[in-house]
């Protein structure tokens, strides 16, 4: 098959119209239509289905632009390690990890990372889905629990536990529960144990659930529950990290808290000579040791 051929239906399949396509690719859209029919004729099959509103691909089309889609992503990651072999660190790294742990524990502590590599580009991915490394998805993830795919690298950073937390101005006009019990006075802000976060987390919000909490707040990310904590509107279960940068916050209950979550940072094998990969996964190692460092004194 011809490259170029693929090329174009690969832009034309992303784009549903060729007029799009020709726009991203500068051709016509004459042209655009001349490299489709070729490549359809030697192939001996229809790849697109031709409506008023654009193309739709046919059956062959789809198995086409998978085969399409496989191959973009390996030659970015090729001309990522291409670019790589430069001594300057520059360029984009894709980074994905939950929006509780990036933005209470990671946004906080780029700066620094940004100010030993001016001519790097971080593209932060939150959720709590988790982004498939070796589809190339995203270059580096954090995430709360070892992957499962054989081929990555991966470095366990640290282990968490979520626990309870309140200001001191809600406690001071609501008093601070001493037991279980003592909630039916208070408002409980976490996630909801169905939604997606970590098991040790879920098992907590459950158990916690059980003792019958007239009133709750559920958030669908930590960074809401803190927000929630924050504004006084109860006690919330919220990572042991989040201490670090909100020292104000009152542990409730100490002997409360969940099994040790671990934390991984992951990236594929065909990364392992990225310099970009290389300069975040010793930036977060080192900022991993000094909190570890902090809390310990």
């Amino acid at each position: 098959m011809d490259w170029d051929k693929l090329r174009i239906f690969h832009a034309v399949a992303d784009a549903g119209s060729l007029t799009h396509a020709g726009d991203t690719l500068h051709l016509s859209q004459s042209a655009v239509s001349r490299q489709i029919r070729a490549l359809e004729e030697s192939l001996n099959v229809t790849l697109f289905h031709r409506h008023a509103r654009g193309l739709i691909l046919t059956e062959q089309g789809e198995l086409l632009f998978d085969a399409t889609t496989a191959m973009v992503k390996r030659l970015e990651a090729t001309a990522a390690r291409i670019r790589d072999s430069e001594d300057e660190v520059f360029g984009e790294l894709r980074v994905t990890t939950t929006t509780g742990f990036g933005t209470l524990w990671l946004a906080p502590r780029l700066p620094k990372l940004f100010k030993k590599f001016p001519s790097l580009k971080i593209d932060l991915m939150l959720e709590e889905r988790v982004l498939d490394l070796p589809m190339r998805e995203a270059d580096v993830a954090i995430r709360m629990k070892e992957p499962s795919q054989a081929d990555l690298i991966r470095r366990r950073l640290m282990n968490i536990r979520m626990r309870l937390f309140a200001t001191p101005e809600y406690l001071a006009e609501n008093g601070t529960p001493q037991s279980m019990d003592d909630f039916s006075a208070h408002r409980l802000i976490c996630q909801h144990a169905g939604t997606a976060q970590v098991a040790a987390g879920a098992l907590l919000v459950a158990e916690l659930m059980s003792h019958d909490i007239p009133s709750t707040l559920t958030v669908n990310n930590y960074f809401g529950v803190l927000q929630g904590v924050l504004n006084h509107l109860g006690i919330g279960v919220l990572p042991d990290y989040t201490t670090e940068d909100f020292p104000n916050l009152v542990r409730v209950l100490p002997e409360t808290e969940s099994n040790e979550v671990p934390v991984f940072l992951a990236y594929p094998e065909e990364l392992r000579h990225s310099k970009r990969v290389a300069a975040f996964r010793d930036f977060v190692t080192e900022e991993i040791f000094q909190f570890r460092k902090a809390h310990q004194s």
